[in-house]
């Protein structure tokens, strides 16, 4: 007898999009997830291969921002399979959001910490800015490349935006990946909006602490 699973529903922490109205493509049917909130039956079949390996597709990949190496949770609820989105530095939460806010209040920049889908926590003057949104593709890259990156425009080099709606008035950023085991988990970030801002070296070895003491955790 051959094997099928009803991929009920792909539920993540930072994500609502697809929960909460998904593709116009797919027929989906609102019920409760076990793991919190609605989620969508998708109507999508797929079957099960003789290891256990199950295709998600590439349009529900593509809205929920699942990326090929990405971390997942399985639950289950009778005869319901849940995958959710996992999140290392958001299962830290109080000590995320603290280390966020310490870092606000020891350089009284715009500080902020990010997994590797959004923004997480800021602080800081224009924080409104930059909470719960989504990262831009270029903070992608900065996060695939396990590099910090420091620049200011009166030093002549090139913002990049952190959030896909792509802020403006930066100045001045300095951004250092929270890496552990050679996994990017996400980041810490502090902006400067103030006119001729500079890097601070001193600040740059403040971020880097703290993304250093994010990923201790998970060591």
């Amino acid at each position: 007898m051959h094997t099928f699973l009803s991929v009920y529903a792909i539920c993540y922490r930072t994500q609502k999009r697809f929960c909460d109205g998904g593709s116009p493509h797919i027929n989906a049917e609102t019920k409760h997830c076990a793991t919190g909130g609605n989620m969508k039956a998708t109507g999508i079949v797929r079957r099960i291969d003789e290891l256990g390996r199950v295709v998600i597709p590439k349009e529900i990949r593509r809205t929920l921002r699942i990326k090929e190496g990405d971390p997942l949770e399985i639950f289950t609820d009778r005869d319901e399979l849940m995958l959710k989105k996992y999140s290392p530095i958001a299962t830290i939460e109080r000590f995320s959001e603290a280390a966020a806010k310490s870092l606000n209040d020891l350089s009284g920049k715009l500080s902020v910490v990010c997994d590797t889908d959004g923004i997480l926590y800021a602080f800081g003057e224009g924080k409104k800015e930059f909470s719960g949104k989504t990262l831009s593709d270029e903070m992608d890259k900065i996060l695939k490349s396990r590099k910090s990156y420091a620049a200011s425009r009166a030093e002549g080099s090139d913002m990049i935006p952190i959030t896909s709606n792509r802020e403006e008035g930066v100045t001045a950023q300095i951004i250092v990946p929270v890496v552990s085991g050679g996994d990017c988990l996400g980041a810490v970030a502090v902006l400067d909006k103030e006119e001729n801002a500079k890097i601070d070296r001193n600040l740059v070895n403040l971020v880097r602490l703290t993304a250093e003491i994010l990923a201790n955790q998970f060591e």
